[in-house]
């Protein structure tokens, strides 16, 4: 995993120096066509100046008045997207540009390029919070093919009566588990568990990660859990995904689906969870600032730890590699809830695609070409279910092209044994700011430089700050 890595950063090293040869910008045409590439935006939380934006090469184009710019959100497929934008301009001759934004700076990225003249066509939101600031920008879709294919309007964002954003891709995420090393940890004489069977709670998984660690030399790990790591690639698992369980819990408590000043009510539990990934770990706290989300993937991917907190979307860089297929499973994240047996995985989207209102009109209509091909096509559907591993709400995915991620397969047997899955409620959080304040408050309180109190504070008066200050007049 480390060598692929290695690899792959020795290829956009590679890649950024021709780019930088030929002067190539991003959201504009590279003068000499050539095959699509990609790279990822500058790992920072400010917008870049225009001379430091992610580079791209635009695919060659035959033909045709409009082209395409694709402001793509998800690092772990910017490859795919390319070899699929590739794909059509060498079937229709439309130029597509793909650009990738780092991991944790989609949102300033996206600020900087809307404001350059090529700015992208095709972009996306995270939600209702996301749609709030952008739906001045996004194209209604109500009479487009693409939006004509989506199952259903549970999976579009609305306006009104406008349709300015569409889910294209439904996720799942949870504790990712290696079954070989954990049948091993139960085939131990003093194993408090024996069975995936009685993991289905906290105080299991606390005696499980527990066991695992006091035995890791035994099983031959560094650790239970992989290192939490709070670089921009790796910080989002903790202070929005892993928040996402408090949040889903108290909305779920007082029956509502938003809210301007969230209380708080099981930080507790939020706590004794986080508590655990960094205690029985791979890696000590202290360390835990510099650690990234490629340093997590590898040292799952290459059997040190048995646990990971990652997504579906994590399959392609856990592939090929120590953990064969048939021994990936994933487990929902208990935190000690009432009732919690019968919880399912987190599911849900944060990934909508919204239309660029602004671009040229001939601009538009390629890009709704694209996207309309991506879903119908078989290139697009085998690119989306089985290269990215995705699944899709689109009808046209129905036969034939459902995904064989075995993560996604996990998901469907919670489904099938009734339990209730998580709502992917951090759409509702109201700011970056406010996901970077609680990953701050909770990145000190690992390393022992601040307390649990912090963290608190930045959840509780942190949320009901920044929604204010999102929904000022």
């Amino acid at each position: 995993m480390k060598k692929k890595l290695i690899s792959a950063l020795l290829s956009v090293a590679m890649v950024s120096a021709l780019l930088a040869g030929c002067g190539s910008s991003a959201g504009t045409e590279s003068s000499t066509p050539a095959p699509a590439d990609t790279q990822q935006a500058e790992e920072s939380s400010e917008a870049a100046p225009a001379s430091e934006t992610p580079a791209a090469e635009t695919t060659a184009a035959s033909g045709g008045e409009g082209k395409v710019y694709y402001l793509n959100f998800k690092p772990e497929q910017a490859d795919d997207w390319v070899e699929l934008a590739k794909a059509y301009t060498d079937e229709t001759g439309v130029p597509v540009t793909v650009v990738t934004a780092a991991s944790g700076t989609y949102e300033s990225t996206l600020k900087s390029e809307m404001a350059k003249s090529e700015a992208p066509t095709l972009f996306q939101v995270n939600g209702p919070v996301g749609l709030a600031s952008w739906k001045d920008y996004c194209y209604d879709l109500k009479d487009s093919d693409v939006y004509k294919n989506i199952e259903s309007d549970d999976y579009v964002l609305k306006d009104g009566g406008s349709v300015l954003g569409m889910a294209y891709v439904i996720e799942t995420y949870g504790i990712i588990y290696n079954k070989a090393l954990l049948n091993d940890y139960f085939a131990l004489p003093d194993a408090e568990i024996k069975s995936i069977d009685e993991l289905n709670n906290f105080e299991a998984l606390k005696k499980v990660a527990d066991g695992i660690q006091a035995h890791k030399d035994d099983l031959g790990v560094e650790g239970a859990f992989t290192s939490a790591g709070f670089d921009a690639s790796s910080d989002w698992r903790f202070k929005t995904h892993l928040a996402n369980l408090p949040v889903y819990y108290e909305y779920k408590a007082d029956g509502i689906t938003s809210t301007d000043a969230i209380k708080g009510t099981y930080l507790d539990n939020y706590k004794q969870i986080f508590d655990l990934y960094i205690t029985d770990a791979t890696c000590e706290p202290s360390l835990l600032s510099g650690k990234t989300g490629e340093d997590a993937a590898s040292e799952f991917a290459l059997g040190e730890a048995v646990f990971y907190q990652n997504g579906t979307w994590a399959y392609n860089d856990i592939k090929d590699n120590e953990v064969a297929d048939e021994d990936l499973g994933m487990l929902p994240i208990y935190i000690g809830v009432e009732g919690e047996e019968n919880q399912g995985l987190c599911t849900g989207s944060e990934n909508y695609w919204c239309v660029n209102k602004n671009a040229a009109p001939e601009e538009i209509q390629a890009t709704l070409d694209f996207l309309n091909w991506v879903v119908t096509s078989d290139a697009g559907r085998d690119a989306l279910a089985n290269k990215m591993g995705f699944v899709t709400p689109f009808k046209t995915f129905a036969d034939g092209y459902q995904s064989t991620n075995p993560l996604i397969l996990a998901n469907d047997e919670y489904t099938k044994a009734g339990k209730t899955p998580v709502s992917w409620n951090f759409t509702t959080m109201p700011s970056e700011e406010w996901k970077n304040g609680v990953g701050s408050a909770l990145l000190e309180y690992a390393q022992g430089t601040g307390k649990w109190d912090n963290v608190v504070t930045a959840f509780v008066d942190g949320w009901k700050t920044e929604y204010d200050a999102a929904n000022a007049q």
